[in-house]
């Protein structure tokens, strides 16, 4: 039995991660749980899975949680200090991240220095501190379990080969809901338009980031890490069907895919199971139906929040902390109806020619920077 704790649980990995649980009950065991501010959904969580601690983000809706679960024999906690005692927590041996937001750093190299595997779906954690946390990973000999389907695709196409045979990594991307617009006819975009993904089924923020391409910017700067390659390795190629979830070409011209369909429980029970495979009900690509898969380049101008990605990933330091926090930002003012569409790319782009870059932060040097493109954002908008 493998006892899992889960950063994140109310949101869509988390839930997800707790369907995967839900259907291997004898082989899974949740032993905590953390959330934002979902109160009623936590609570019924703690009632199926009988976790040993729950975690609210805040202690308004910590305080209600114990009201609501005082039958219950789980301890609620609240705060960053909850999440570092989930972290840590004897009985987990796998740290699920699905939390949003680098709240995420903390935990995850808390987790790390007490053995536990991470399994990875919070990218500012790589993208903002990838130079902290692989290093550490390896220190501690723990495994870094990717769980984005992208990041997965390349680990599973890497499985038994040896170290320094990349020649690149093919990084697939839809395309998003706007694929093939030119910038004008992107300048009316709407909340609504930017939430109709084609294929995926995701949280709002990251839905908005699929439709800009940050969202693989973002992919990017975490495949460095995970992989141990540099950014003229990693190549975008967009495949509108989302079945072939990424490619690693190797040195002598070989090409090896992962694919499926797209759903993120097959790389959350890959993750969850490794090196194991479960058996995965209704989970199958029929390829008469599918008929043909196709490719482009992604239009970086258009779509130039993955360029600056790139950009930022190459300054390297604290730029990447500037370029995640900027498109936060951004995204949520957009989600709020305060910016235009097009305004978030041009957020990111102001944040980090404004930036004094620190070559090598620690978390703390981390969290300043992303507090610094806060306060700026605030002064602009």
């Amino acid at each position: 039995m493998k006892k899992i704790a889960i950063l994140g649980s109310t949101g869509s990995i988390g839930t997800q991660t707790l369907d995967i649980v839900r259907n291997n009950a004898r082989e899974l065991e949740v032993v905590a749980l953390a959330a934002g501010s979902n109160v009623e959904l936590m609570e019924a969580q703690i009632r199926e899975f009988h976790p040993q601690v729950a975690v609210m983000w805040s202690e308004e809706a910590a305080a209600q949680l114990r009201i609501r679960v005082a039958d219950c024999p789980v301890r609620v906690l609240q705060g960053m200090e909850g999440l570092l005692e989930i972290a840590v927590l004897p009985q987990a041996e796998v740290l699920v991240t699905a939390i949003v937001g680098m709240i995420g750093i903390r935990p995850t190299i808390a987790a790390i220095r007490a053995g536990k595997d991470i399994a990875l779906a919070n990218k500012e954690t790589l993208v903002c501190a990838g130079h902290i946390i692989m290093p550490l990973a390896r220190e501690c000999g723990v495994s870094i379990l990717p769980v984005d389907s992208e990041h997965s695709a390349i680990f599973q196409s890497l499985n038994g080969e040896p170290a320094g045979r990349i020649s690149r990594i093919l990084l697939t991307a839809s395309g998003g809901p706007f694929r093939g617009r030119t910038r004008e006819q992107l300048a009316g975009v709407q909340v609504e338009d930017a939430l109709k993904h084609p294929n995926w089924a995701m949280g709002r923020k990251i839905t908005i980031d699929s439709s800009t391409l940050v969202n693989k910017g973002l992919e990017v700067m975490e495949a460095k890490w995970l992989f141990d390659v540099e950014p003229e390795q990693i190549q975008v190629v967009v495949h509108p069907q989302s079945i072939i979830h990424s490619m690693v070409e190797y040195i002598d011209g070989a090409v090896i895919a992962q694919l499926g369909v797209p759903d993120m429980k097959l790389p959350i029970q890959y993750a969850l199971f490794y090196p194991d495979r479960k058996v995965m009900r209704d989970n199958r690509v029929d390829f008469f139906k599918l008929g043909s898969v196709t490719f482009e380049e992604p239009e970086m101008e258009t779509f130039y929040g993955l360029k600056l990605a790139y950009q930022a990933l190459k300054q390297g330091g604290s730029m990447p902390t500037v370029y995640n926090a900027a498109n936060e930002k951004a995204v949520a003012l957009f989600l709020e109806r305060k910016i235009g569409y097009l305004q978030i790319p041009e957020l990111i782009q102001r944040c980090m020619e404004h930036h004094e870059l620190t070559e090598n932060p620690n978390v703390e040097e981390i969290l300043a920077a992303e507090q610094s493109v806060y306060d700026y954002i605030k002064e602009l908008i």
